[in-house]
């Protein structure tokens, strides 16, 4: 069998045929760095973590590169209303990211380039679009010459011309086509700059995603997978400018998320149901929601409700209670057929990642070992090896939704909320350089037992030591 799933591009499922035989080269856009990352965010995350993982389970030597996004419009306005620096207000949020994903169980990408990182390539890839004829140079404003791809428009389905009417509205009049699009911005009085051929300035942020893909993925790779709110503009202006060029495809396949609704309503901060992934997480354990999450097809809207999360928590706890009777069953004479369900796993996955379907497969396996138990007897001591192995292999390492080890979900969740509150506190003392409030907190938990060790991936905390 093969993995298929949908390519946003061709608006089919598609057999995955990797650039590279075994290796899936992939690219998720990860977050513009001046806020705490909301729950709509956490699903593609989350979702692009699981298929990784699935790459994984079936074999494949898998690349993830992540990007963080730490210079843009929205992290200066946010420095602005803070009155700090944009590399403060970036290297809170941060850390802010990285502790979060932890947090919800989302693996570290292989690779989390970040933009200020990569401002080299972005200038290279900029001179390469000029030198090219696809991108002109304006008071020292760098925009992409839209004329200069004759395919623009050929992943959203959008018409240049129709574009065309909606852009003259509020259109730069310096630009040579209404649609153009900044790849370099002029340096503005306050803000942070960096020196290029055609002047101080910084990127804009469509050049930053191709630059960091292409850097550590190649001209070409696999897979690019994002939120259906980044089809357009962002995805498309990604394609315009690196295959203007290097004349050949950016990525092979296209994987996009669907919307999350609150209460059937469009999540908003105007409405008041704008949740950010570590206000829900300061209620929920990461398992239940992931486990939520999961229930829904990748493509299509999600709605999230109290009442969908409490019933999540419900079902969550019949395969933790799986996977510890799985530790303790007694030996007995029962077969179970753990291949079967293994095969059954492997075609609902393997069928543009339906979960739901997945799911069913590990609910009807706990069925039968349930009532094979309350028959009075044991399993086979290969059958209870075999299912444990499955188990662990689906619904741990590939879904992320058990906790091992025996410990209930959601029995640790105050003391995490706690802990992430201390953790982003002391972020913050060390991020405005408050270097004795940041001693006292790590030295004061340590005379409680506990241990703090700054990573690449953010604050992590234990006990016992």
């Amino acid at each position: 069998m093969s993995i298929s799933f949908y390519n946003t591009m061709s608006r089919k499922v598609e057999e995955f045929k990797p650039v590279r035989d075994g290796e899936v080269r992939m690219y998720c856009c990860g977050p513009t760095v001046y806020d705490y990352f909301h729950i709509g965010n956490a699903r593609s995350f989350m979702m692009s973590d699981v298929i990784r993982r699935y790459f994984e389970y079936r074999g494949y030597k898998v690349t993830y590169v992540m990007n963080i996004t730490d210079i843009d419009d929205k992290i200066i306005r946010r420095a602005q209303e803070e009155d700090m620096s944009s590399e403060a207000v970036a290297e809170r949020y941060t850390a802010a990211f990285l502790e979060d994903s932890a947090r919800f169980g989302i693996r570290p990408a292989d690779i989390h380039p970040r933009a200020t990182q990569t401002i080299d390539d972005i200038i290279a890839l900029i001179q390469g679009l000029i030198d090219a004829g696809a991108a002109y140079v304006i008071d020292g404003d760098v925009y992409f010459r839209i004329n200069a791809y004759e395919a623009y428009g050929k992943l959203s389905r959008k018409n240049i011309a129709d574009l065309e009417v909606g852009a003259r509205v509020e259109a730069d009049t310096r630009k040579e086509h209404p649609v153009d699009f900044a790849l370099w911005k002029n340096a503005k009085p306050g803000e942070p700059t960096w020196d290029a051929p055609w002047g101080k300035g910084r990127p804009g942020w469509h050049v930053e995603c191709s630059a960091m893909a292409m850097k550590y993925l190649g001209q070409t790779f696999d897979i690019h997978a994002g939120g259906n709110d980044l089809i357009f503009p962002h995805h498309e202006n990604e394609i315009a400018q690196s295959e203007a060029l290097t004349h050949q495809p950016f990525a092979n396949y296209w994987m996009h998320f669907g919307f999350l609704n609150i209460d059937n309503e469009k999540m908003s901060k105007s409405l008041g149901n704008f949740f950010t992934t570590r206000e829900i997480l300061g209620k929920y354990a990461a398992e239940v929601i992931r486990f939520y999450y999961l229930q829904t097809h990748y493509r299509g809207p999600l709605n999230f409700t109290q009442e969908g999360l409490d019933a999540a928590k419900t079902g969550l706890r019949k395969l933790q209670t799986l996977h510890e009777t799985l530790l303790d069953v007694p030996s007995g004479q029962t077969a179970v057929d753990v291949a079967e369900y293994e095969r059954r796993f492997v075609e609902a996955m393997d069928d543009d990642f339906n979960t739901s379907a997945a799911f069913a497969v590990l609910f009807d396996l706990a069925r039968e070992i349930n009532t094979s138990i309350q028959k009075g007897g044991g399993l086979e001591t290969a059958s209870r090896d075999a299912a444990r192995s499955f188990l662990e292999q689906s619904a741990v390492d590939v879904f992320g939704i058990i906790r091992t080890g025996g410990t209930p979900v959601a029995d640790n969740t105050l003391l995490d909320g706690v802990m992430q509150l201390l953790i982003d506190i002391r972020a913050e003392a060390r991020a405005e350089k408050q270097w004795a409030l940041s001693d006292r907190i790590r030295d004061g938990l340590r005379e409680l037992g506990i241990s703090l060790e700054d990573t690449r991936d953010g604050t992590k905390w234990k006990t016992g030591e």
